[in-house]
């Protein structure tokens, strides 16, 4: 039985096409506003190189006081804004996944076409594993070097017993967005793990809205969405049960950009594989470009040319460079 191999039937630029589909625009980080797209982001992304600048203005000094006019000829003294930079790293991924035709062939199924269907899957979760492998990493930065100011952090090591004041509840939210100070309103979303969730829809506290297709419920909690995930941070207590992380995150938190490798995706044939009947592998190529506003990725403990998720949650690679006010991002830290 002949059996249509993905290198007959692929049109690179097709393909391609199919693949921008399949980008991180369908993710809930995405969708909720949490990580947004800009020109410099995308530049940085396309320019090459490990590390990236990304250059940015400073607000104007609310502090200094204002002139106060009067009828003489004195002249005032305009003031200016300072400029800064933040420095972020380019990934550079890629995966291959191979099938041997004979399998094709006795399964009575193409693999390969499998495989594809999947591949979209594959690099929108890793994207989303990025984002929340950076977002831990902050958060270990915060412990190490910021007095935990980001982190309202109510749990207790003998999970399995624990009591309403180390679980979710609306006091424990407040809290966590208050940790901002009199910016406490710039978070919008609350990305939690299903068992905290849970909790939430015991008690009743999920509020469902339509979007503006009016087709689908998005969960709120307090006014703010609701993304769950179960790759939501979670460790052991140390006596029993887990701790939760619970993340509140504001509009564009987390900026991006996406490259354009040199190659995107090729097919290899090995036909000599399997003793004649021949091995195909298809891989695909990502340059990403994942950073958090007022945040320096300093590459201290970095071993290759790309940082990989344990090297994003390592605290000794960050550095806040921005106000904590100015940082949308709280972290509540409960037993569910």
């Amino acid at each position: 039985m002949a059996n249509v191999q993905l290198s007959d039937a692929i049109i690179p630029e097709v393909y391609l096409d199919y693949t921008a589909n399949d980008s991180p625009e369908k993710t809930a980080f995405v969708e909720s506003g949490i990580a947004v797209t800009n020109p410099v982001l995308q530049a940085q992304a396309n320019n090459g190189g490990n590390t990236v600048e990304i250059p940015h203005w400073n607000d104007i000094d609310a502090s200094v006081e204002p002139n106060i006019g009067d009828t003489t000829d004195n002249l005032a003294t305009p003031n200016k804004i300072g400029s800064g930079k933040q420095t972020g790293r380019n990934a550079y991924l890629n995966n291959g996944w191979a099938a041997k035709d004979l399998v094709g062939e006795i399964a009575g199924s193409d693999p390969m076409r499998r495989i594809r269907n999947r591949t979209d899957r594959y690099w929108m979760r890793n994207w989303q594993y990025r984002i929340l492998a950076t977002a831990e990493g902050l958060q270990a930065d915060n412990v190490a070097n910021n007095g935990g100011d980001m982190i309202n952090d109510i749990a207790i090591e003998d999970g399995n017993n624990a009591t309403a004041g180390a679980l979710i509840g609306r006091s424990a939210v407040v809290e966590t967005a208050f940790t901002l100070g009199d910016s406490f309103g710039s978070t919008g979303v609350i990305a939690m793990h299903s068992a905290v969730y849970k909790r939430l829809v015991n008690l009743d506290d999920i509020d469902f809205v339509r979007d503006s297709t009016g087709t689908l419920d998005i969960p709120t909690y307090l006014g703010k969405r609701v993304v769950v995930d179960d790759g939501m941070p979670v460790v052991a207590g140390g006596t029993s049960g887990f701790k939760y992380t619970t993340i509140l995150f504001g509009a564009g938190a987390i900026g991006y950009g996406m490259g354009s490798p040199l190659v995107p995706v090729e097919v290899d044939r090995d036909p000599a594989s399997g003793v004649g009947s021949g091995l195909e592998t298809l891989w695909e190529r990502k340059t990403w470009l994942v950073h958090p506003s007022g945040f320096n990725f300093n590459s201290a403990a970095v071993a290759s040319e790309s940082a990989t998720l344990a090297e994003l949650r390592d605290a000794t690679n960050w550095t806040r460079v921005f106000d904590r006010k100015k940082i949308p991002l709280a972290y509540l830290v409960t037993n569910g």
